[in-house]
């Protein structure tokens, strides 16, 4: 009898933890993160009788969730991924319309500033028209300013989040190591049995930090689990947990870097960190809004430098020679808080290579007996034009580098911004509609007979195209004559004689460039023996176009992208380059989220619960239940026909 009550007993404590596991898979049929649970069962140890072993029931080994590793890991991965295109996708879209934008964006304000500049090279005298175009200049500075605005602000919203973001982190790290104590006193009371329900909260606060930061983890024998980010920094061991914090980079304070802080160190691990909202934030800081706030700004200089350059070869409507048109800012750069050296690093846009100036930064390192330059993309950049001194600075795209006045230290370094705030430093520096220089200072022309008629016969020509920079004269009175070859030239520049002469081939020489006395010109076509001409100042040059043309035609000119490209050129290719990454994040993005979705899906195919399958389940261990209930019943009444037996 004594071993069929402790069969009977065995299945009844059995069937009971099966439907208490049952019952407890169907009230968490949709809370997230849950496994569904199975009771494991085996037979008890036999007994041995006379005539061989005889069973001794079931016994309960352990109540398990139903749970595959490789197929939660997926998830994690794929959650990872959708974090970081999700959010790559929504910033750098709010780039691209912002840019983009035919009435917010720069083009439009591009076209109608030229238009503008036309229209006083179509009547150079009329105020109206010069008002047209200072009006025009100030609303496409005031443009620059305001996308460099806009884009600062994006900048700074995502600097913002990656202090918000890191917060999430360590709250969800410090429940993770939280929990991780919870599950090894939970796994040792238990003699080592899982304890199900803190292992899914575990895996579901993974998850949640898998869609921050990419994450991997390692399960450690007393049932904790360690948790790593970047590339091997622990952000949870066992029951401690790291911290994530964001702090300036040693360049700008401005500029979030995230910082791994443990024990009593921190280290800096921005580079490391991918995935997730986090590393979607970095990546849009780092491919979007610094190429865009660059690119922005090369345009403004590139747009102020050849413009301006241009402008100076000019004369104005009082007679004197162009001013600066747009004011602009200086390239930025900063020292390295780690610095030991010191002095003053001096940089400046070099004029005459303007338009090989890119939208990349730099970093400048002294390693102790020579400087070196290299891109942020680590790429080294050959200093080979000049040697750093105020006399012979370093001349690279596009910058003048002088490092002479620094004391530096081995290891020191430089960071050199070119473009990042040329955007908003651009302005309008002319104030007054006279001032606008559309004539030319020098007027050249065919000498003429004494009856004003022209007295060459060739049809050689000479085009003014501008003065050398300092050029100043007042008073220019030149005869040159062409024979046998030879141009030969004789007058005064403010009263200094000057005389000389130069050679010209009509076969090899048509279209190229001369000069005399700081006044540059071409010469093309080919003048007969005795053809003359004349440099002259450009007395009452009110109705002269000559240098309004040249800046109107500086819209269509190739002046950016070392010489590759024009304004508009530019900056329709720095909106096709964010275009290009907006619209690969998208679909990443939606390739991701199928990903995720069919990750989630196999899952849930191996670890979520069936109600149809749980309540056959209910009805099976019912009846096994109730059998075994029967069983007792059978035993009980078989001990009471013995006991009546005895009685007798």
């Amino acid at each position: 009898m004594a071993d069929i009550f402790g069969t009977a007993t065995s299945g009844l404590q059995a069937y009971q933890r099966a439907l208490s596991t049952a019952s407890h898979n169907i009230a968490n049929a949709n809370t997230p993160g849950y496994s569904r649970q199975r009771v494991d069962l085996s037979t008890r140890p036999p007994h041995l009788s006379g005539t061989g072993y005889v069973g001794s029931g079931v016994q309960v080994d352990s109540v398990r969730r139903v749970y595959d590793q490789f197929l939660t890991d997926r998830v994690r991965t794929s959650t990872a991924s959708v974090g970081d295109m999700q959010t790559f996708a929504q910033f750098s879209g709010r780039v691209a319309d912002l840019l983009g934008d035919a009435d917010a964006g720069l083009n439009a304000s591009l076209e109608t500033f030229f238009n503008a500049a036309q229209g006083v090279a179509n009547d150079p005298a009329s105020i109206p028209a010069r008002q047209l175009m200072l009006s025009e200049a100030e609303s496409l500075t005031t443009r620059f300013q305001y996308l460099d605005a806009q884009v600062g602000a994006l900048r700074k919203e995502v600097n913002d989040q990656l202090g918000t973001v890191t917060a999430e982190i360590n709250g969800l790290s410090r429940a993770i190591a939280d929990i991780n104590k919870d599950i090894v006193v939970a796994t040792g009371r238990a003699g080592g049995q899982p304890p199900n329900d803190l292992l899914d909260r575990r895996d579901q606060l993974l998850e949640e930090l898998s869609g921050l930061v990419s994450v991997t983890t390692l399960a450690q024998d007393d049932g904790s689990i360690n948790v790593f980010v970047g590339k091997g920094q622990a952000l949870v061991t066992g029951g401690t947990a790291a911290t994530l914090n964001v702090a300036g980079n040693g360049f700008d304070a401005t500029e979030k870097e995230i910082v791994y802080s443990v024990g009593g160190s921190t280290v800096a691990i921005t580079d490391a960190l991918s995935g997730g909202k986090l590393g979607g934030l970095l990546r849009v800081r780092d491919e979007v809004l610094d190429p865009a706030q660059n690119g922005l700004g090369r345009v403004a200089v590139a747009l102020g430098t050849e413009f301006n350059a241009q402008h100076a070869q000019g004369m104005d409507l009082d007679g004197a020679l162009g001013g600066t048109f747009f004011s602009l800012g200086t390239p930025g750069w900063s020292a390295h808080d780690g610095n030991t050296g010191s002095g003053t690093l001096a940089v400046s846009y070099d004029p005459d290579t303007i338009a090989q100036l890119t939208s990349k930064d730099y970093i400048l390192r002294f390693d102790g007996s020579s400087w070196g330059l290299a891109d942020t993309d680590g790429n080294a950049v050959a200093l080979t034009v000049g040697s750093g001194t105020a006399a012979d600075p370093y001349v690279v795209d596009g910058l003048s580098i002088v490092v002479d006045g620094l004391t530096p230290a081995a290891g020191d370094r430089f960071q050199i911004r070119p473009s990042r705030d040329a955007g908003g430093d651009i302005g309008l520096a002319v104030g007054n509609v006279r001032a606008i220089a559309a004539a030319a200072p020098v007027r050249i022309g065919e000498a003429t007979t004494v009856t004003g008629l022209p007295v060459n016969m060739g049809d050689g020509t000479l085009r003014f195209t501008g003065v050398d920079s300092g050029f100043s004269a007042a008073a220019v009175d030149i005869d040159v004559s062409y024979n046998a070859g030879t141009f030969s030239y004789t007058g005064t520049i403010d009263g200094v004689p000057t005389t000389g002469s130069f050679a010209y081939d009509p076969l090899t020489d048509s279209g190229d460039s001369f000069s005399i006395s700081g006044v540059n010109f071409t010469v093309s076509g080919t003048p007969a023996d005795g053809d003359a001409f004349t440099l002259g100042t450009n007395t009452n040059g009110t109705g002269d176009n000559t240098n309004a043309l040249a800046l109107a035609g500086l819209q269509t000119a190739l002046t950016v992208e070392d010489g590759t490209t024009n304004f508009q050129g530019a900056y329709a290719q720095m909106i096709s380059d964010v275009g290009t990454r907006t619209r690969q994040a998208e679909i990443g993005h939606t390739a991701q989220q199928a990903l995720q979705r069919q990750a989630v899906s196999d899952r849930a195919s191996v670890s979520g619960v069936n109600l149809d399958e749980e309540a056959a389940n209910l009805l099976r261990f019912q009846q096994a239940y109730q059998a075994m209930a029967q069983v007792v019943t059978v035993a009980d009444s078989m001990f009471q026909t013995l006991l009546n037996a005895v009685r007798r």
